[in-house]
């Protein structure tokens, strides 16, 4: 009797360990002015204001002398700047919680104001037009 129990204990444990390992980890909702097609992404690297954008968190992540920052809006230099028209790169490739330790690689390959393609259509957009946003 208390081998069955030991034994049925121990097929509930391995089947809902089997069942955890099916669970799919939802990061957060991206933001209304965050490229379309990136739903397991957690973070973009936002090239004309060299800052990442964590959705996890929903926290900006920029450089200030002190070092790297995370808030809740990019620093007031960068007030008129309107996300939704911003080129953003969703960084596929990235797990971990310090994406701007690639960040002399991202300024790299991403320069500042050097995306010229057709705009990104965001997931805030309605018919291809972006709202009328700035920094949110």
């Amino acid at each position: 009797m208390k081998a069955s129990k030991l034994m049925l204990i121990a097929i509930l444990l391995f089947v809902s360990n089997v069942l955890m390992a099916q669970v799919t980890v939802t990061i957060g909702s991206p933001p209304a002015w965050g490229p379309v097609g990136y739903p397991e992404v957690r973070y973009y690297y936002l090239p004309d204001v060299e800052a990442y954008y964590d959705i996890q968190s929903t926290k900006f992540i920029y450089y200030q002398p002190t070092g790297w920052v995370y808030a809740s809006r990019l620093p007031s230099r960068y007030r008129h700047y309107n996300l939704y028209d911003g080129y953003k790169v969703a960084m596929t490739g990235y797990r971990g919680n310090t994406p701007y330790d690639h960040f002399t690689g991202h300024k790299r390959d991403f320069k500042k104001g050097s995306y010229h393609g057709e705009k990104q259509k965001t997931n805030g957009s309605q018919g291809g037009k972006s709202k009328n946003k700035k920094n949110h």
